[in-house]
This record gives C-alpha cells, structure tokens and sequence, in this order.
C-alpha cells in the first residue's frame, strides 16, 4: 500500500500580534516561528498507520522554499520513508489551484493507492487543494475524513458534516482524502528522532523538473488573487447591562427591536 501525504510548513501566529508587510498582500514573517501545519501533522499520523498495518511506503511532499526541508525532516521521523521538496521561485503567489497542479505533476507518475492531506492549512484556511488534486489526478475523493478503514481496492470513511452529523461512505482506490484533526493522536517525535534523519535524502525539483512552465503556476498560473490583507476593523466593544433581571430583560429586549431582530 503505497501512500502519499501532502504537507505544508506554516507560520505559528496563536498568540501573535501579526502586521501587514509593505506589500499590503502578506504578513511580516521575520519573527514567526514555523511548524508542520496541524491538520497536515494527523494526516502524516495516518498515513504511517496505513504502511504499518498493510506494509508499503509513505511519500511526504511539500511545495514551498528551502526552508520547508524541516517540516519534511519532522515526517520523516514519524515514519515516512521518502520526501519531496518542489521549490521555485516562480511559483510564488500561486493560489490553492496553482498549488494542486504543482502537486499532481509531481505525483502523477508516481506509484500510489492513497494521498492524504490535511483539511485546510492553517495559514491561509482556504481548503481548496485536496479537492483540487484528487480532480487534476482524475481520482475520487472525500474531504473532513474523521475514520478510516483501508481494503485491498477499496476503502471505507466517514466524514464530518455540520450540525454534529457524520456521513459514511465507500469509494475504489486510489483514492485521495482531506483528513479533519482528532482521527487519530499523532505520535512525540524526538530530538533523537529527527537527528536520525538529519541526513536523509530528499529529493528537491523544480519547476522544470516537475514538467510544468512558468505560466501553469504563480499569479499567472492561479484562479484568484489577493488584492489585499487587512486587519479587521475595530468595533465599538460590548456594552455592558446593569440592574435588576426585569430591567436587563427589558433592555435587551429593546435592543433586539431595534435592530430588527424581533
């Protein structure tokens, strides 16, 4: 069972005072500290339980600069066996779709029965390239995949849907899906760990390697395009309701009135 695992390397912005670079179309970045995406770090998690129950290989992949080498090292130490990094400078500014072309020239000549990547990045929250791929590789998908059970040739999921519902569904391998935080618990990865990697190959290409032109990828290459980031307007704060419970009620009330509401 040959497995592919797509990850992304993201800046760590929780408890950040993030700031618009001069370009009014990214962050300041100087100071973050990146990581392995969260939802792509179950996904790594699942695909090595994959190879451990039915023997094969897990191939992580990721597209961005040098950089993502480390991100790459951390799925290494969970457990994958090989690592791609496509890196090119003209590939910045490519959107989520730009992103799944990059990704299925890559894979398309590779061997493989299922590709996983996370749910969304935690970046940019656009989940759009799981999707994207599996359309691009001609192969079906499911998306928000919280269980899973691999066969030979076919494979059983559940995925969740809103309000709390979960749907359960059967589809052919290969096949592609986008995997939803809490399928599973990842493993610690050590210090010790990542140093026995440390000088494990990994195979870097580029645009011309990965058979695509300057035109497939980019701003040029990308259905949508940031304009502009901003941070959200500050409001007017909460207004805070004093006196006794009737007089709360009443006062509510009129505000709800108000604005429309009732």
């Amino acid at each position: 069972m040959d497995v592919i695992v797509c990850i992304k390397r993201v800046p760590e912005v929780a408890e950040v005072d993030l700031q618009v670079d001069p370009t009014g179309k990214g962050i300041k970045e100087g100071d973050l500290v990146f990581s392995l995406n969260d939802w792509d770090n179950y996904a790594v998690e699942e695909a090595v339980r994959i190879k451990e129950k039915h023997g094969g290989t897990v191939t992580a992949i990721t597209v961005g600069p040098e950089e993502s080498e480390d991100v790459l090292r951390r799925a290494l130490a969970l457990g994958a066996d090989e690592a791609v990094r496509v890196t090119d400078q003209k590939m910045h500014g490519s959107d989520g779709y730009a992103i799944a072309k990059i990704l299925a020239a890559v894979i398309k000549d590779m061997p493989y029965d299922v590709i996983l990547t996370g749910v969304q990045a935690d970046d940019d929250g656009y989940g759009q390239v799981g999707a994207t791929l599996a359309e691009l590789l001609g192969i079906p998908h499911a998306t928000l995949v919280t269980a899973m059970e691999i066969g030979e040739k076919r494979a059983k999921v559940h995925r969740e849907l809103e309000g709390g519902m979960e749907e359960a569904l059967e589809c052919a391998l290969p096949a592609l899906f986008t995997i939803q935080s809490g399928i599973n618990e990842p493993r610690y990865v050590s210090i010790m760990g990542i140093r026995k990697v440390a000088k494990k190959e990994i195979k870097v290409l580029d645009l011309t390697t990965a058979g695509l032109s300057p035109e497939d990828v980019g701003t040029v290459g990308s259905m949508s395009l940031i304009e502009r980031i901003f941070p959200p307007p500050v409001g007017e704060g909460a207004e805070m309701l004093t006196g006794s419970p009737d007089a709360v009620a009443t006062t509510v009330t009129d505000i709800f009135v108000k604005g429309g509401v009732i």
